[in-house]
């Protein structure tokens, strides 16, 4: 409440939200960058682990907005939010990784 002294109760989710959907634009330009290594096998699967990363930020964006919204079942909602963005940060640093040691 405004005057009450007392600053607003916010979470993660607040930050998680927009940079999750920054993240599936990362996944896009890495996906595109991923095409300068020699087609094959390892390229197929990075695509597919960057695709799916994708989802799973828009996932954690979801879930971010939802536990904005007024209800109970806010703090879950945050958690999984944030628990689902630190799962896709994880996938998004192993894409890149096994992207820098396939590109010559």
């Amino acid at each position: 409440m405004p005057g009450d002294g007392k600053a607003p109760e916010r979470g993660l989710s607040a930050h998680i939200l927009p940079t999750s959907a920054t993240m599936i634009g990362v996944c896009m330009t890495v996906l595109s960058i991923g095409h300068l290594a020699p087609r094959g096998d390892v390229r197929v699967v990075i695509d597919k682990l960057l695709a799916g990363d994708a989802v799973v930020f828009l996932v954690s964006a979801v879930l971010s907005f939802m536990s904005l919204r007024p209800g109970q079942s806010r703090l879950r909602y945050e958690w999984w939010g944030e628990l689902v963005f630190i799962c896709g940060l994880a996938m998004l640093a192993l894409g890149a990784v096994v992207l820098a040691f396939v590109i010559n």
